[in-house]
């Protein structure tokens, strides 16, 4: 049976699929739409089952903010042109914006949300089917305060978002942190903040360096102190170099600036 431009319009709207897609999945299904739906669905699960294996290393990073909270998605996909993809970047787009309205506690819960009547699962399944590409939401990340703010780098492969204790931060001072953390890739906010095991391998590190270098066993713990507290300063975003004025720490700007940082996330598909 002939389908009409309204069918296929609707089809595509509901599942981000091409309008060939639309209309092939409509004609086989004698214009039944849930039908339709569940074609293009099984074509997606298909193409997934079949290049599982495949590394989805390219996607789209964006981020967003609205109320004290800020939302990190990055969906992945295998190739950049995929990527580049003005649909591919609605979709991502789309799940942020589902994301900062529903604020869901975690990966797994965002990919239950609904947009449209479909889940992000199915959805990012769906378009699976209609690139031919692997394709997995790859990173969802947040932070709250009285105050955030979310950067993403040009080309969509970097994103940060930072949340401060203070109420109307200056929209530049906030930005300029969360630049320094999308350009200077902090392992933590602060040194409190530092995760254990890499504090004692920082330490590990330390002592091997100076036992290299001849220094005496009783000392070993002292200077991997030292180089401890280096490490704290290289990369923790609070104690880093303020990447605008190298003689003042990302601390001491925030401080002049009436604001306190509390967290922040940092999320890139680029190769470090």
């Amino acid at each position: 049976m002939a389908v009409t431009m309204a069918e296929i319009s609707k089809l595509r709207t509901m599942t981000g699929a091409g309008m060939m897609d639309c209309k092939n999945a409509l004609t086989e299904a004698n214009g039944d739409m849930e039908k339709a739906i569940e074609l293009i669905r099984k074509r997606g699960q298909a193409i997934a089952a079949k290049r599982s294996d495949r590394e989805a290393s390219e996607g789209c990073v964006l981020a967003g903010e609205k109320g004290g909270f800020a939302a990190i998605v990055a969906i992945k996909c295998e190739t950049d042109f995929v990527a580049k993809n003005a649909d591919f970047i609605a979709l991502t787009k789309s799940v942020l914006d589902a994301a900062i309205e529903a604020q869901p506690a975690d990966i797994e819960a965002l990919k239950a949300l609904t947009i449209n009547g479909r889940t992000v699962a199915d959805l990012i399944t769906e378009r699976s089917g209609v690139t031919g590409e692997k394709m997995e939401l790859g990173y969802y990340e947040f932070v709250r305060g009285a105050h955030t703010i979310d950067y993403v780098h040009p080309g969509n492969k970097l994103a940060t978002i930072v949340a401060f204790a203070e109420e109307n931060v200056e929209r530049q001072v906030a930005r300029d942190i969360a630049m320094q953390a999308a350009a200077m890739n902090p392992v933590a906010l602060n040194r409190d903040s530092v995760p254990a095991e890499i504090i004692e391998k920082e330490l590990e590190i330390g002592r091997d360096k100076a036992r290299q270098e001849g220094k005496p066993e009783n000392m070993l713990d002292k200077i991997a102190q030292g180089r401890l507290n280096k490490f704290f300063q290289e990369a923790t975003l609070m104690e880093q170099e303020f990447i605008k004025d190298n003689k003042m720490s990302v601390a001491a700007y925030a401080k002049a600036n009436h604001c306190t940082p509390i967290a922040f996330k940092r999320v890139t598909l680029n190769q470090e």
